[in-house]
């Protein structure tokens, strides 16, 4: 039972995101089918669209945490990173695509209006638990970013599900407004294309979405570096340790969101001998593995500055 609860703790997020949209979800098809409203069943699909995301990328975090192999010496962190992928296809693909079919559907052959107090409760409903699960994401997202901006602590997030949460409750709570809107309008002026209107607006937003999503997605399944200031942070404990004369390039990939491979070139003194070396080089990877707990494997590689300069497209930096 610890297990488990620390479990649900660490992806409170997901589970909350994934509680709600369950719930609207069904709540919102139940709409549709009294009122035929197309921005309703528009947001019924998106709802299941974001409770499949959110099981995909609960998958993902199970495969990601699988020990390293012989097939896969580093582990299978980045599995998390293709779910996260597949996730943003998957909202501009069904949520978008259908949300865009739809409303034009019901543009070209508009439904009878019925009344529109089912819609009206079922989205007052929706907004309270998207709220809820979205101020979840935010508050998360927030102490995890620290004094970062929030642009930029998205773009070097190397933990996908947070700010995948955060992206789909901002879109749904957008989309909530705006079928609001269309079932307003299209009652008020009697016109059931209105309502049409608002499902391609919903699905204009998915997709922007998922755009976003697919790049920042990409970037991790390819590979990043790790932040600036770890970076740095790697380079003065190597650049302090004696018997180090120049850190040549210091580099970084991601291989799960809190695991990094690092590859460190550095010029060693010319009076250390090989046995010197190999205990300089210990020492090194001791003092960084404690101080970056991170780090969950690092290769030193000696090597004369001048050489590493040719392959390097800086210059490398003298030891302070």
């Amino acid at each position: 039972m610890t297990t488990l609860t620390a479990r649900i703790r660490e992806n409170i997020v997901l589970y909350g995101a994934l509680a709600a949209n369950l719930g609207i979800g069904v709540a919102k098809f139940v709409a549709a089918g009294i009122t035929g409203s197309s921005s309703m069943l528009t947001e019924g699909v998106h709802s299941c669209v974001d409770s499949g995301n959110q099981i995909l990328l609960l998958y993902g975090q199970h495969r990601s945490r699988r020990s390293p192999d012989a097939a896969h010496p580093f582990g299978y962190g980045r599995e998390l990173y293709l779910w996260a992928f597949v996730v943003a296809i998957l909202i501009f693909a069904i949520g978008a695509g259908v949300s865009i079919y739809e409303g034009w559907r019901h543009i070209v052959e508009p439904e009878p209006l019925t009344s529109p107090l089912v819609n009206y409760v079922v989205l007052g409903v929706s907004v309270l638990l998207e709220g809820a699960s979205w101020t979840i994401a935010v508050r998360e997202f927030s102490a995890s970013k620290g004094d970062t901006g929030w642009w930029q602590a998205i773009r070097e997030s190397k933990d996908p599900a947070g700010f995948i949460v955060l992206f789909e409750d901002s879109a749904a709570l957008a989309g909530l407004v705006i079928a609001g809107a269309g079932v307003w309008a299209s009652h008020h002026y009697d016109n059931p294309a209105l309502d049409g209107i608002a499902s391609i607006a919903i699905g204009c937003i998915l997709a922007l979405v998922a755009g976003l999503l697919a790049r920042e997605s990409k970037g991790l399944l390819i590979g990043e570096r790790t932040d600036p200031a770890t970076i740095a942070r790697i380079r003065d404990i190597v650049a302090a340790q004696p018997g180090i004369a120049a850190v040549n390039h210091v580099r970084t990939i991601h291989t799960a969101p809190d695991a990094v491979f690092v590859a460190i070139s550095a010029d060693f003194d010319d009076a250390v001998t090989m046995g010197d070396g190999e205990r300089l080089i210990e020492e090194l990877e001791t003092t960084l593995h404690a101080e970056l707990p991170t780090l969950s494997s690092i290769y030193i590689r000696p090597e004369r500055r001048e050489d590493a300069f040719v392959a390097t497209a800086s210059p490398p930096a003298p030891v302070r």
